[in-house]
This record gives C-alpha cells, sequence and structure tokens, in this order.
C-alpha cells in the first residue's frame, strides 16, 4: 500500500478494504463528473421504465436518422432534438446550400445538390424537404433509420391557414382571412400549379413526394400506392397529436435514452392567433377537401397504436409520463420556477427570438432569466433555439470543424430571414 493510503488507514482506522473502495469510488465519480462537464449537461433524470426483454442483447444508440419534417406537424420541435442529439456526439447535420436558406430549397424536389458540402457525409438530416427516395438514400449512409411525423388534417390546415395566409395566393384572396370561407367553396380560391399552393390542399402528401392534386375518392388505388411507399421507407411515423408517445417509440427505435428525446415546445402560436376548438363541421370540411391526407392520417394513426400496443400500452404511457414529468424539470431549471411561452417582443435573447410570418400570427418562444452563464446556459440556449437560428449556428460550426473558412456574418438585429426563399420580402 502507498505511504499516503498507510497514513490514511491510521488516522481513521479503516480496513485496507475499505480505504481501496474508497480510492476507487472517488476516482470514478472525478472521472464521471468531469465526463458529464465535456460531453453533456443533462443529468440521467430516470430509468428506463420499459427495458427490453432480458434476452435482448443491449444495442448501441443509433447514430443516422432522417427526419422528414412536414408542415405545421410539430417538426420544427423534433428537429431541434436531432440537432441536440447530434451535438452531443459530434455528428455531422446535413444543412441547405445557403441559396435554399434554411430549407432544402423546397417547394423543389429534394437534390442531394442542396445539401451544403461543408455538411456532407451527413449522420443526421431534418430540415424542411419534398421527399425524393432516390435522392436522400444517395446523400444518407446504408443503415440510416427514416421517421416523419404527420397531424390531423383538419388541425394541420387551420394551422397551415394561418401562418401562410400572407403567402399562398389560395389563402390572400379569401375575403377578411376567413376559413370557413375557404372551406366553403375552396374550388373558388384555389389555383393548381400555383406557387405555394402546395399549401392550401394535401400538404403531407406533397411533402412526402406524391401528388397532391390526387382524389381518393376518384382514384382509391393512387392513396393506397402512397401508403405503400412510406410504409416501404420510414421505419416510424409518429403523430403530433400524441407526441411524447411517439417521442417513447422514437427512442425505443434508436435505442436512446429517455433524456436524449427532452424538449421544448417550439414555434407555437399564441392563443389569439388559432381557433381555441375546430368546429365539427369546418373540421369536417377541411378533411374532405384534403382527403388524401386524411387518408394517410387515418392510416398511420392505426399503424401507430398497433406498434403501441406491440410495445406494450402501459409502458409506453408510462415512459410517456416519466418524459413529462422530466420535461417539466428541465423548463423550469432552464426558464424559471414558471416557465412560460413569450411573445417574441418579450424575448430579451436575440438569439431565442422566432421568426413571425406576418403581423397577424404571433410565434412564442422561451427567454433564460438574466445573468446566466456556463454549460447550463448553453444547453438552455439550445433547447429553446428556433430553427433559423439553430440551423445557422450549426453551419458555421461544422464550416469551422471542415477546415472552411467562414466568412463574417452581422449581428442580427432584425427578425431571422423568411422561412421559404421565394416569400415575398416586403411583408
Amino acid at each position: 500500500m502507498p505511504p499516503i493510503l498507510q497514513r490514511l488507514q491510521q488516522a481513521t482506522k479503516m480496513s485496507r478494504r475499505k480505504i481501496l473502495l474508497l480510492v476507487l469510488g472517488c476516482s470514478t465519480l472525478s472521472l464521471l463528473i468531469h465526463q458529464g462537464a465535456q460531453l453533456s449537461w443533462y443529468p440521467k433524470l430516470f430509468p428506463l421504465s420499459c427495458p427490453p426483454l432480458q434476452d435482448s442483447p443491449p444495442r448501441p444508440k443509433h447514430m443516422t436518422v432522417a427526419f422528414l419534417k412536414t408542415h405545421k406537424t410539430a417538426g420544427t420541435t423534433v428537429q431541434n432534438i436531432l440537432f441536440r442529439f447530434a451535438e452531443r456526439h459530434n455528428l455531422t447535420v446535413a444543412l441547405p446550400h445557403p441559396s435554399c436558406e434554411h430549407q432544402f430549397c423546397y417547394p423543389r424536389n429534394f437534390s442531394a445538390h442542396f445539401v451544403h458540402p461543408a455538411t456532407r457525409p451527413p449522420h443526421v438530416l431534418a430540415s424542411h424537404l419534398r421527399f425524393d427516395r432516390a435522392e436522400l438514400q444517395r446523400l444518407m449512409p446504408p443503415g440510416t433509420v427514416y421517421v416523419t411525423i404527420l397531424r390531423e388534417p383538419a388541425a394541420m390546415f387551420e394551422s397551415l391557414f394561418s401562418y401562410y395566409n400572407q403567402y399562398c395566393p389560395a389563402f390572400r384572396r379569401v375575403p377578411n382571412a376567413s376559413l370557413e370561407a375557404f372551406l366553403s367553396a375552396p374550388e373558388a380560391y384555389y389555383r393548381a400549379g400555383e406557387h405555394f399552393a402546395m399549401f392550401a390542399h394535401n400538404t403531407l402528401a406533397y411533402d412526402l413526394g406524391g401528388d397532391n392534386e390526387r382524389s381518393p375518392r376518384d382514384d382509391a388505388a393512387y392513396l393506397a400506392g402512397l401508403i405503400r411507399q412510406v410504409e416501404e421507407v420510414f421505419s416510424l411515423v409518429m403523430i403530433a397529436e400524441y407526441f411524447d408517445e411517439s417521442l417513447v417509440l422514437l427512442r425505443r427505435l434508436l435505442a436512446w435514452d429517455l433524456d436524449d428525446v427532452l424538449y421544448a415546445r417550439l414555434n407555437a402560436r399564441a392563443a389569439s392567433s388559432r381557433l381555441a376548438a375546430i368546429p365539427a363541421a369546418l373540421a369536417r370540411a377541411a378533411r374532405a377537401w384534403n382527403a388524401l391526407d386524411a387518408g394517410l392520417y387515418d392510416h398511420f394513426n392505426a399503424t401507430f397504436w398497433r406498434r403501441v400496443a406491440l410495445a406494450g400500452r402501459a409502458c409506453v404511457e408510462r415512459e410517456a409520463r416519466e418524459l413529462r414529468e422530466a420535461r417539466e424539470r428541465l423548463l423550469r431549471r432552464c426558464f424559471g420556477d414558471e416557465p412560460v411561452l413569450r411573445p417574441a417582443a418579450q424575448i430579451r435573447t436575440k438569439q431565442l427570438q422566432p421568426w413571425q410570418p406576418s403581423r397577424k400570427v404571433d410565434i412564442m418562444g422561451y427567454d433564460l432569466p438574466g445573468g446566466r452563464a456556463g454549460p447550463a446556459t448553453e444547453a438552455c440556449l439550445k433547447l429553446a433555439m428556433p430553427e433559423v437560428q439553430y440551423s445557422s449556428y450549426l453551419l458555421r460550426k461544422q464550416k469551422r470543424r471542415g477546415g472552411v473558412r467562414p466568412r463574417p456574418e452581422p449581428v442580427l438585429d432584425n427578425p431571422p430571414p423568411r422561412p421559404i426563399r421565394a416569400l415575398p420580402r416586403g411583408h
């Protein structure tokens, strides 16, 4: 035994075995603290409620993921989860070329040429694009897991109508920006083939690479074929209405921990910018007009619950509850004892100010309490960082990592740029 340990044994009258265990424990604790400070601010908040079967060997975390970010489906929140996971594990995130802004030149069909060369080859892809199977498989490595998310079509359409009202010509034609007026006679306002027409008709089908002008009433085989194509590619189709349960299935699919999927709600509209409840007649009209989306949603909603049953419904619900509890603890730790979503004008931290689509729509966000600094603040900042700012930050970071000399970028005193390159700049 070294002299220092002999003196410790004499002073404390502890056995040699206890001394060695004490030293070993302190060394291990020091290593864990060091690793935690270096790798991640997030603690292991809870054990897994639903461990794999005993005869199933533990799997390493899956590191290659392509997420098809559909519009107005809570996709920005999923994207933020993936961005933060990629950062914690030093993974490369595919990001758009500057000519595409922060989306992969949507609404054009995706091409691998839209990806910035400093972000290739990627491990993770999570920005808006129109799905093209061949191009994505050309970009992403073999073994990539493909996931997406759908939302109930009536609720999704109300959100689209509100968010893109100033940009979609079909919506701009409607007197008094009335959703009821549009859905009472959509053919009077809608023009197929117009710029941004896809926001006004079967947007889910369009994002998935389908023909949004097809109607399942006229061609049931087309819907069946589109469903089959989605099932061939995507390992998981999440459902926005059951977001926490979806994240439980996602973490199980990827062998992640529950604390890998903690989140803050992003890109949410203020209550004054949305309908509190969609009347039943209006919901039926929205589903009828977006019948292709309704067929997709109904099918994959049923598939989702079969997946939950296979995983064990009680088990999934327990994990979802633990996820919500851990999320609330994390939000309080980051944003104060009563964390609330704030209008952009009340957010002092410019990196957390969400883009506002128009004067009629308020997009909310979180703000950091004053006087914060250190790794916890950095983690909280990323937790609530909007899509535009996070995409720009990751692109600068990956350029530096790849040896590409970044150009000096001005400090943004104004709101971030528009979400789609071709949107009119006058608004």
